[in-house]
């Protein structure tokens, strides 16, 4: 049995250490701060009826362990994964920490949404075992989830990622090359910076553009990847548009003023009430209770979707 410790329990933790432990892999979970120990079981709990709307079987081993103590959490690891804050220097702090609490052969992984494995690697007595393993968040519901190997991994350690998490019944997709957001994220920030955009100079309302986006793009896109599009499509039709489209889009390097002038006042989204639209704290709960229904109604039905490992 795979013995594997996360170390985090804020937004991303228990929905992993919920999963891993379906899956049947002997989990203990830590964070710094013993409050969010105690909401971490209440995180779990959570994900766990999640998963069982799923109809996900559950493998569990036993029940997973919660600590305040970064070493008890980590003792006799195959596989450590960080779901810390993303800030490269207290993720650097905390793996050179982790290397003198577990042993040689013990993998480390990143779920940093983007900062690149190699960065990671940087100073490490054994670089070869990092990895990273970025989920997507809800991770207990999004199945994929992106492997990247830094400039020193092993090989042999990629292969085991991408086998323990087929293992998991869920999708690894390998990231050949270790840049900045990787796959998924760059993708993601490329169509909100043109979201944003869009908003900024008036062209749509915040409420319309969210429509447009996901009953047009985003619900074929869930079915029909963009490369699979670009053929359906016809790449005449997508050299013909884009040859003007192209040079329309945004193309700013920085952060938005519309973004900048939220953060600056303190409103910073559904966690403090308002962000680009305001909530009320029965918003917040009726909101996140139906997007989690719909999102393990969209799960089960793109279950029944094959998904291709490569294009022989």
């Amino acid at each position: 049995m795979i013995r594997v410790s996360v170390v985090g329990l804020g937004t991303m933790g228990p929905g992993i250490a919920a999963t891993l432990a379906r899956g049947g892999m002997s989990v203990s979970a830590y964070d710094i701060d013993p409050a969010a120990v105690d909401r971490g079981s209440d995180g779990i709990e959570i994900a766990n009826k999640i998963l069982d709307a799923l109809g996900k079987v559950d493998g569990s081993q036993g029940d997973i362990e919660l600590t305040s103590d970064l070493a008890a959490c980590v003792t006799d690891s195959d596989l450590v994964i960080e779901t810390i804050p993303e800030d490269i220097n207290l993720k650097l702090n905390l793996f050179r920490q982790l290397e003198s609490l577990v042993s040689k052969e013990c993998v480390l992984a990143s779920d940093s949404s983007g900062i690149p494995v190699s960065k990671l690697q940087e100073g490490s007595v054994n670089p070869e075992r990092f990895v990273g393993m970025h989920w997507s968040n809800p991770p207990h519901i999004i199945p994929m989830i992106e492997v990247i190997a830094g400039s020193q991994t092993s090989q042999k350690v990629v292969d085991w990622m991408v086998a323990s998490i087929r293992g998991l019944d869920l999708i690894p997709v390998v990231v050949k090359k270790d840049i900045p957001g990787f796959v998924e994220n760059r993708v993601l920030y490329a169509l909100l910076r043109e979201c944003i955009d869009l908003v900024e100079q008036e062209v749509i309302d915040p409420v319309d553009l969210d429509t447009c986006v996901s009953w047009g793009i985003g619900y074929k896109l869930a079915v029909i990847g963009p490369m699979a599009l670009l053929d359906m499509a016809g790449l005449d039709i997508y050299q013909a548009v884009g040859s003007y489209l192209n040079q329309e889009l945004c193309g700013r390097t920085d952060v938005s003023d519309l973004i900048k002038k939220a953060t600056g006042s303190g409103n910073l989204g559904m966690k403090t009430g308002q962000g680009i639209f305001k909530y009320s704290a029965e918003d917040i709960g009726k909101l996140r209770k139906q997007r989690g229904e719909s999102l393990v109604a969209v799960r089960k039905a793109l279950d029944s979707v094959v998904v291709p490992s490569s294009n022989d």
